[in-house]
């Protein structure tokens, strides 16, 4: 059984893995390849001077994996409640989670299908969203939302990242104490 198992590795989904994953949890994403950062042309990060989507994602990838999450190309097709949290279904797996972060981007579908509560967007072009809470929880137990499907803006962000935020929240429910991750300049 993973800790969390991450539904897409744009900059959400990946920074969401990287901290679950260098926080110790058992971290798995699962991603359909179709970010909508892999079009994009980044050249307003702090520390970056420039970075073409495709070659984000996969460095987001790579982070992630680094700490140890898995990561898979796949679909997700439903999200199902058990016993014990959720069991994630795609096109020819399943998996099992104690939590399930959305970061689908710009598609709230399966969310509206496991009965998520949805509210209109309010970025040009995204018509609905994720009504999750400020932490990243959504009306279902141990299903969260991170990035633009939780409302959050479209553009890729440096600093923690919303993906972080709720990674870091999940982990501090689960170790059952605030998580703070802070790395310092090794001597």
């Amino acid at each position: 059984m993973y800790d969390i198992v991450v539904i897409g590795a744009g900059p959400a989904g990946a920074s969401a893995a990287l901290f679950a994953a260098k926080a110790g949890k058992k971290t798995l994403v699962i991603d359909s390849d179709k970010s909508m950062t892999k079009r994009a042309w980044v050249e307003n990060h702090y520390g970056v001077m420039e970075i073409t989507g495709p070659d984000l994602v996969e460095i987001g990838k790579k982070q992630a994996a680094k700490f140890g999450a898995e990561i898979t190309e796949n679909t997700v097709t439903n999200i199902v409640k058990t016993a014990n949290g959720v069991q994630v279904e795609t096109e020819n797996q399943n998996y099992e989670a104690k939590h399930v972060i959305l970061a689908t981007g710009a598609v709230a579908e399966l969310a509206e299908k496991i009965g998520v509560k949805t509210k209109p967007g309010t970025e040009p072009r995204i018509k609905t969203v994720v009504d999750a809470d400020p932490a990243g929880k959504t009306n279902v137990e141990g299903i969260w939302a991170a990035g633009t499907v939780a409302g959050v803006s479209v553009h890729t962000i440096i600093t923690a990242g919303d993906g972080a935020k709720v990674a870091i929240n999940i982990v501090s429910e689960l170790n059952g104490e605030r998580y703070v991750d802070h790395d310092v300049l090794k001597a």
